[in-house]
């Protein structure tokens, strides 16, 4: 038993200390938060266009062909795996030589997450009441602007929690990445699971990291979510 468990010891000594192999992984956690905020904040701004586009205009004659392509990106894009879409932005659309395959990652994961963003602020505005437009309108506001003086704030309001779940799923999606040669979290882990000829150990080191910055997030979003519940009750 105390040989197996010195053993171990050294299996993680080696796979996180010697040769400073722990900066691999905060290099790569580094790479992963970067992709993680660029992708969420195209996501959120894909999001609440396609959302906005669908809700005004669904009963605009002429106009209704624009919610189509609307749903057709969401279809598309929930409907197929995110590993695929990676692939087909990577290979077809950024095909040069110098390409950044940070950019490729980021640009593709807010596409993704926009479309999963889109459904969850079409449900916050339509669970705002209608007569909330009513209200705008008689105000002497035009629709555009009572969408987003009005009807967006307190939409924005309700669906904080679930954009924060979005960003907590967009961090673990962000793992594939590296099938682009992006050096992310798993990558490093991959990378010195080559070194060290023991590739469990430093992908269980990987998901240590994984599973504190989902539980850290998780926390932060009970506490917001907890004040926000105060705020309305006062």
């Amino acid at each position: 038993m105390r040989d197996w468990f010195i053993s171990l010891l050294n299996r993680y000594y080696d796979a996180f200390i010697t040769e400073h192999r722990y900066q691999y992984y905060l290099d790569g956690l580094l790479v992963t938060l970067e992709i993680s905020l660029v992708a969420i904040l195209i996501g959120v701004f894909i999001g609440i266009l396609v959302a906005t586009l669908k809700v005004s205009v669904a009963n605009i004659k002429g106009l209704r062909f624009i919610g189509t392509i609307c749903n057709c990106y969401i279809n598309i894009i929930r409907g197929t795996p995110v590993i695929i879409q990676l692939l087909i932005i990577y290979n077809l659309i950024f095909t040069s030589r110098d390409t950044n395959e940070i950019v490729v990652a980021a640009a593709c994961f807010g596409i993704n997450s926009g479309a999963y963003v889109a459904e969850i602020v079409r449900a916050g505005i339509e669970s705002i009441d209608k007569g909330q437009m009513e209200a705008g309108r008689s105000l002497g506001l035009n629709a555009n602007q009572t969408m987003f003086y009005i009807i967006m704030p307190q939409a924005i309001k309700n669906i904080l929690p679930a954009l924060g779940n979005e960003f907590i799923v967009l961090i673990k999606e962000t793992s594939v990445a590296s099938i682009i040669a992006v050096t992310d979290l798993t990558k490093a882990a991959q990378y010195i699971g080559s070194r060290t000829w023991d590739i469990l150990t430093p992908l269980l080191i990987s998901a240590v990291f994984y599973l504190v910055i989902v539980l850290g997030l998780t926390k932060l979003l009970g506490i917001f979510e907890r004040r926000m519940s105060q705020g309305d009750n006062n």
